[in-house]
């Protein structure tokens, strides 16, 4: 059976002649060239890529191993330094260039040059050197957006050591957990970090995970003092200052080479079991594909200063803040607070103050900003502006439109990428120069990822029909197993049922006449209402096509009659409404669904909020939205989220 896509959209955009002059990528031809390549060479394209885009200290002979399905290796037999390629080789010819722009939550603004950055890197290397952590060790990130949380992945990496980050959002007892399977021998940590005016009291976050037992391999916790005057609880013996650490050690450190295939990073991810991932990537194969992407889709060009909104403590954040912008000698701003914080003209205050020029946001943010009003962008100089992008959900066409014209002034291309955590850099996403763009698809896979949809009994779909997104062949950046999981990594990613030999995204998709790839949603966020099976986003799209919808998010709750029945909680742009109005309104937004949709995609169910439950770094918890639908108690750990007050609200509205 295949999911069935209702979702029309023929808007096309087509990129300027002004832009298209001066990119890496010109035409649709040269795209559909290098693709052409890619599918007659396909080993020969990435080993070109890898030669081009990364130094080795020891050039790789083997290109794809793919003796040992699906646990493939590229380029097993080189060497390199992931440090050395962000740092090093931009030395001494950047020495003077700003590496990173880095604007505190009360505005204060610290600018780092390369040089500056490399000796950051090499003290804290050495530092940690000192502590006794080697090649293999794993730490712990737990920091606040700081050039900091930079210098100490970049120091791990610059010896060889697994750094695996967590969200600075996250309760002691997921940090507790992601120590405990790592095997942390360090943590890194703050006193606070400052998010909209407010502490948030990561040390003591950590002690508490560290208290709850089973953290015995930590041996040390680092702490870097962010809040000056702000008490941090101390155990003599285990904790220490950043600043004591890196007191008086050396400014340069040497390299570790390490294999190409020597794990990078560890970085956990939800499981729909509930227990995180631990989604493993290599040094080379993944620091290739986030250089590639970074040239590709967002088209850098030297004078660009590179902001992407994400918390190091997402994939987003790793790829495109901590190893992309810096392994192609960028300018990058990171930013410590909120949008919203003191106002909600800050992105758009940031942008005209460090005339940035590539803005990488995820749509929950453009849809908040949206319910904010289209008056505020236009009350900045957002001219520096020549690129846009979207990340981390699928964006709906009117927000998509938002985003062109008031934020973008309808002149700069918006690149709406399609990756994950597994895949470790940009799979789909139109090539700003070569691809027209049709507002709400991700468009086309870049150069040299094949995908395809599939149905249940794992045959491609034909245009039109919905299926199963899957990338045909391994990539250099995809995801090498799950730590110490390695059974659950080929159940999760290559299943048994379409015969273990493609990835599975996890997502639904389908694509267009044109061959436009659009994603659905997540295959355990379809619907199947009377046998129809309806992808959530696209119903949340039709919701916030209505000029009265700031945001929407679908879920389904079981059905007697129909199997699943279909529940929207909605976020208006003006009040929320009470009594009548509240029920002419849901009988309104009821129909304009079945107009925009058809009657099948009618929710039975409309709930209005002041907002949605969401994680600190945006991501609506839709686990909690189908519990709430269901009219069950909540049960499930709510310790990250931003607004849980949101929840008793949502649970009362009618």
């Amino acid at each position: 059976m295949s999911i069935e896509s209702v979702l029309q959209e023929n808007r096309l955009f087509a990129p300027s002649a002004e832009f298209a002059a001066g990119a890496r990528v010109k035409s649709l031809a040269e795209y559909q060239a290098m693709c052409q390549h890619a599918e007659a060479d396909y080993e020969g394209f990435w080993a070109n890529l890898a030669r081009e885009h990364l130094t080795w200290h020891k050039p790789f002979t083997q290109v794809l191993d793919q003796s040992n399905p699906p646990f493939y290796k590229w380029f097993a037999d080189g060497e390199l330094n992931v440090s050395y390629n962000c740092l090093d080789r931009h030395l001494p010819d950047l020495a003077h260039k700003i590496a990173v722009i880095f604007e505190s939550d009360n505005g204060t603004v610290t600018k780092v040059t390369y040089a500056e950055l490399h000796r950051l890197v090499c003290q804290f290397a050495n530092g940690l050197k000192s502590l006794g952590v080697t090649k293999g060790d794993r730490v712990v990130v737990y920091m606040p957006m700081s050039i900091e949380a930079v210098v100490a992945m970049q120091a791990c990496a610059r010896i060889g050591a697994i750094h695996s980050v967590v969200f600075g959002g996250f309760s002691a007892k997921s940090l507790q957990e992601r120590i405990i399977d790592a095997g942390a021998k360090i943590v890194i940590t703050a006193n606070g970090g400052v998010r909209g005016g407010k502490i948030v009291p990561l040390k003591a976050t950590t002690d508490e995970a560290l208290a709850l037992g089973g953290c015995e391999c930590v041996e040390r916790v680092i702490v870097y003092k962010r809040v000056v005057h702000e008490d941090a609880p101390w155990t003599i013996g285990r904790d220490m200052w950043w600043h004591d650490l890196v007191k008086g050690k050396p400014e340069t450190c040497e390299p570790t080479w390490v294999n190409a295939e020597d794990p990078l990073f560890i970085l956990y991810t939800s499981g729909s079991t509930g227990k995180p991932k631990g989604v493993q990537h290599s040094s080379a194969g993944y620091l290739l594909g986030a250089v590639n992407t970074m040239l590709l889709t967002f088209d850098y060009r030297p004078d660009d200063v590179f902001w992407c909104t994400a918390d190091v403590g997402w994939i987003t954040g790793h790829s495109y803040v901590a190893y992309a912008p810096l392994a192609v000698g960028a300018t990058q701003v990171i930013f410590e607070g909120i949008p919203t914080y003191p106002d909600a003209g800050r992105f758009w205050q940031m942008i005209e103050r460090h005339r940035v020029t590539t803005f990488y946001t995820a749509p929950t943010a453009i849809r908040s900003l949206i319910k904010l009003g289209s008056d505020l962008p236009k009350q900045y100089n957002l001219s520096s502006l020549r690129l846009l992008g979207s990340v981390g959900e699928p964006i709906n066409p009117e927000a998509w439109m938002w985003y062109h014209e008031v934020v973008g002034g309808g002149r700069c291309p918006i690149v709406d990428t399609w990756w994950q955590t597994e895949t470790g850099s940009h799979m789909i996403t139109p090539l700003p120069a070569a691809i027209a763009t049709k507002p709400g698809s991700c468009t086309l896979p870049i150069p040299g990822i094949m995908v395809d949809i599939i149905d249940e009994a794992g045959e491609p779909v034909e245009k039109g029909k919905g299926g199963f997104l899957v990338i045909k062949k391994p990539f250099p950046s995809q995801v090498r197993t799950l730590w110490k999981d390695p059974e659950r990594f080929k159940k999760s990613y290559f299943p048994e049922e379409y015969g273990g030999k493609y990835y599975l995204a996890g997502d639904s998709a389908h694509k267009d006449a044109d061959g436009y790839i659009w994603i659905m949603g997540r295959i355990d966020d379809v619907l199947n209402v009377s046998g129809h099976r309806l992808g959530t986003m696209e119903i949340e799209s039709a919701l916030v096509g209505n000029s009265k919808v700031a945001e929407a998010a679908v879920v389904g709750r079981p059905d007697p009659i129909k199997g699943e029945a279909v529940v929207a909680f909605v976020v208006l742009k003006g009040a929320r409404p009470a009594g009548d109005e509240a029920k002419a309104l849901v009988a309104e937004l009821r129909d304009w669904v079945a107009k925009e949709i058809g009657a099948i995609a009618k929710p039975d169910d409309i709930r209005f909020g002041d907002n949605l439950p969401k994680t600190r770094s945006g991501k609506i918890m839709r686990r909690l939205l189908r519990t709430i639908a269901k009219g069950e108690q909540i049960t499930q750990d709510i310790s990250t989220l931003e607004n849980p007050a949101i929840l008793q609200q949502l649970q009362e509205a009618v």
